[in-house]
């Protein structure tokens, strides 16, 4: 029989957000207490699923983008040829770099928490959680610029995204952040509000396959599902839980999912890359969601 529709309207709810929102002004303020970093354009938001209103109840770890506008890295490959020129002329190299900003939060966050709160990882700095603040990972970055025009300052048009090296690897990574949110809330109005209903549905179901040992928990990462569920068209989200599960799980069975982009509409969804998913652990998900459906 199929998941009854009080199940997945369960699933469908929201996770609590008042304790991640107090996590980030929480650290919004520990990099505003630096005198280094005070002084600079930043930006210092939420990603991921507290962000774009994904966050299920199992969720913990708060995801903050800490992001440098002044000094930025472009991408010119959609310029012109004189456009690249122009460009070149008009802006110069920055001085202070992403390994100069990442020691400045670094040291911003030792001062405000104490050293034993702060881990570094690959990618992240990681502040340990108390009671009323949740763990977080701090993602320091530089504004990375797709180019899609430049005749000079205030005559330029670009993609922002986020530009940032793991520190093992020295490995570049880019991503969209801001363009995945924006995404994000027009399909949720073009589907009537049920688009993220239908993303922490299928985030929950994807917890209940693993709480049962019926799939590993990193096949299916909270980011790579959403945007697994951001290629399915609008019309297969309906005001009915049940209808939307099944709509969106037949049409990801019959379509080719090699095309698929990530939310931000951007990068490849699937890929070599590790920041990238592969075909064939979606393809085991999708399959495992089908036997939940009909086995339920």
């Amino acid at each position: 029989m199929p998941i009854p529709e009080k199940q997945l309207e369960t699933w469908a709810h929201q996770g609590a957000i008042s304790t991640a929102k107090s996590t980030h002004e929480s650290v919004r303020n520990a990099l505003f207490e630096s005198k280094s970093l005070r002084q600079m354009d930043l930006d210092v938001y939420l990603q991921g699923s507290y962000k774009n209103s994904t966050n299920i109840r199992g969720d913990s770890d708060v995801d903050i983008i800490v992001q440098l506008n002044s000094v930025f890295i472009p991408d010119t490959s959609g310029l012109s040829s004189s456009e690249r020129e122009q460009f070149v002329m008009t802006y110069g190299d920055a001085a202070y770099s992403w390994d100069n900003f990442r020691t400045d939060v670094l040291k911003a966050l030792r001062e405000y928490y104490g050293s034993k709160a702060i881990t570094e990882s690959n990618k992240s700095i990681k502040v340990a959680g108390v009671s009323g603040r949740l763990p977080s990972d701090v993602v320091v970055c530089l504004q990375y610029r797709k180019y899609r025009r430049f005749r000079g300052i205030g005559d330029e048009d670009y993609i922002e995204g986020i530009i940032f090296y793991t520190l093992v690897e020295r490995r570049k990574v880019i991503n969209y952040p801001k363009k995945h949110y924006v995404n994000g809330v027009n399909k949720q109005k073009r589907t009537d509000n049920f688009y993220k209903r239908t993303v922490r549905m299928f985030k929950n179901a994807r917890t209940y396959l693993v709480d049962n040992g019926t799939v590993d928990a990193k096949l299916a990462p909270s980011y790579f599902l959403e945007c697994l569920l951001y290629n399915v068209p609008d019309r297969f989200f309906t005001t009915s839980y049940q209808e939307t599960f099944y709509q969106v799980l037949k049409w990801l069975c019959q379509t080719n999912l090699s095309g698929f982009t990530c939310q931000n509409e951007q990068l490849p969804l699937f890929g070599s890359s590790p920041e990238q998913w592969s075909e064939t652990r979606a393809q085991k998900l999708i399959e495992s969601l089908v036997k939940l459906w009909n086995q339920w």
